[in-house]
């Protein structure tokens, strides 16, 4: 699985109209960003109705679920449809799989209770049933995984593990417990402003949404944070952390922090997330991060 160093992950893969959606994954592409990631939640796209929409609109970029809920299918329809969409698109696709939160659980009727032994369950009937239309390889499958135990069963029964509002200091310790072999794929928020104040307030837009989901707020206080960072939209401290803004050279600096962390892949989500604004940025970026990505734009 070569994911390239450098990816995006953005909403707008699953939120905007679908001729928006080709035109920004196009351009990414040429930009030379390795992967593609978006996510699943209600109200969007269905997570590989979604993918294969962006994987129609380029030819050359993985496409990744980041994360699709096993609470949206059940894990027949989960393992054919990923396999349908490997088998038709050269093997770029790749099955990100999470658990979700408990809101978003209880939202579709579902019980949240032992996630961990549910996602495991879930990976074992992936297997039992071997689809028709088998790709040349098989889909990766990664893991949306914060603490120790949704850590260690990506390393038994996944491929790897893509964390999501994580620092550096998180990739770090997902690495000491997969060990070499598992690919680590982090999320990372970016801000090209150098100004602190308007850097902060616009990434505040960012972490007060996640900061009410108990998930990342324990995973937080468990890589050190107090109950003040994790209040309200968070500390500055905790802001930085999570967010990484300034110019391009700060924002390359936060990429190399995580990639010398252990990571394999770094997936960027531009913020603000307007289409035309996440463009301009990745533009922006692009020269900057120069060898980290798979092309030249």
């Amino acid at each position: 699985m070569d994911l390239g160093k450098v990816g995006v992950w953005h909403p707008l893969f699953t939120r905007e109209s679908a001729g928006e959606v080709r035109r920004a994954a196009a351009e990414i592409e040429r930009l030379g960003y390795g992967t593609l990631w978006y996510p699943e939640a209600p109200g969007g796209r269905e997570s590989l109705s979604a993918g294969a929409i962006v994987l129609a609109a380029t030819e050359r970029v993985n496409v990744a679920s980041g994360i699709a809920s096993i609470w949206a299918r059940d894990a027949m329809a989960a393992a054919a449809g990923a396999a349908a969409l490997g088998e038709a698109y050269g093997g770029r696709f790749v099955l990100g799989l999470g658990v979700s939160h408990k809101p978003a659980v209880q939202m579709r009727g579902h019980d949240y209770t032992r996630p961990v032994a549910a996602m495991s369950a879930y990976l074992d009937a992936m297997r039992e049933i071997p689809p028709v239309a088998a790709p040349e390889r098989p889909v990766p499958v990664l893991l949306a995984a914060l603490r120790p135990r949704m850590l260690e069963l990506a390393r038994e029964k996944a491929d790897g593990v893509h964390s999501y509002f994580v620092p550096p200091e998180h990739t770090d310790l997902a690495r000491k417990t997969l060990g070499p072999g598992p690919v680590l794929a982090p999320e990372q928020a970016v801000v090209l402003e150098t100004d602190p104040a308007r850097a902060r307030a616009i990434a505040r837009t960012h972490t007060r949404v996640y900061l009410q989901l108990p998930n990342y707020v324990n995973n937080l206080l468990h890589l050190g944070f107090s109950q003040d960072d994790v209040a309200g939209e968070g500390s500055d401290r905790l802001v930085d952390a999570i967010v990484a803004w300034g110019d391009a050279d700060a924002i390359a600096t936060r990429v190399r922090d995580h990639l010398d962390a252990g990571a394999d892949h770094v997936s960027l989500q531009p913020l603000p997330s307007g289409v035309d604004e996440s463009l301009a940025l990745l533009r922006d970026l692009a020269p900057v991060l120069g060898p980290l990505l798979t092309s030249e734009g």
